[in-house]
C-alpha cells in the first residue's frame, strides 16, 4: 500500500511540473537585462547562467548611432555569430528562458551564438527581453527557429517589471 501512494504522488508531481528544471540564460552589455534575468530567476527558484562574449563590449562598440560601431556591423549581418567566452550547457533543463537586450529590433547575435549551440530537443524555450524604446517584436519567434526542436512559448518585453511579475508571466506559458 506504502509503495502505491508513493508512486500516485511521484506521479502527480511528475505531471505537475514539480521536478521540472527550468533555467534561465542572458546576454547583458550594460547590466540592465542582467538585473532582470537575476530578479526573476530568484523569483522562480531557478538556475541562472551568463552567456559570457569573447569580446567585452565596450562603449564604442555599442554606439548605434555609428554604423561601424561593432554592434551595427554585427546587427547588420545576418550570419554574424560573436564567439562566447564561457561553455554553456542546458541539456539538464526542461525550460530554458533566453534573456537578452534588444538591438536593432532583434536579438545580439551572440544570442543566436548561444541558441545554435545546444541541443533544445524536448524543451521550452521563452524569451525575455529589455529594451530602450522597442518592443520584443518578432525576436523570440526569430531566435526560436534557431532552437532546433524547441516548443517556443513565448516571449515578452520585461524593462520594467519585478521578478514577480516574470514568474507570473512564465507560469502562465506554461500552464
Amino acid at each position: 500500500m506504502k509503495k502505491l501512494i508513493l508512486t500516485l504522488l511521484l506521479g502527480g508531481f511528475i505531471m505537475t511540473g514539480a521536478f521540472a528544471k527550468t533555467a534561465f540564460v542572458y546576454f547583458s552589455a550594460t547590466g540592465t537585462t542582467e538585473r532582470m534575468a537575476k530578479n526573476a530567476a530568484k523569483e522562480m527558484g531557478a538556475d541562472i547562467f551568463e552567456i559570457q562574449p569573447v569580446h567585452k563590449y565596450t562603449d564604442a562598440d555599442l554606439d548605434w548611432h555609428d554604423k561601424k560601431s561593432l554592434s551595427s556591423i554585427e546587427c547588420n549581418d545576418p550570419k554574424s555569430r560573436p564567439a562566447i567566452a564561457n561553455k554553456l550547457d542546458i541539456s539538464g533543463y526542461d525550460t530554458v528562458v533566453v534573456c537578452y537586450p534588444i538591438w536593432w529590433a532583434y536579438a545580439p547575435k551572440i544570442v543566436y551564438t548561444f541558441v545554435e549551440s545546444q541541443n533544445w530537443s524536448g524543451k521550452k524555450m521563452i524569451t525575455l527581453c529589455t529594451s530602450g524604446g522597442s518592443s520584443l517584436g518578432r525576436s523570440g519567434k526569430d531566435l526560436s527557429k534557431f532552437a532546433k526542436g524547441a516548443d517556443f512559448k513565448g516571449g515578452k518585453d520585461f524593462t520594467r517589471g519585478s521578478g514577480a511579475d516574470v514568474k507570473k508571466y512564465i507560469e502562465g506559458l506554461l500552464k
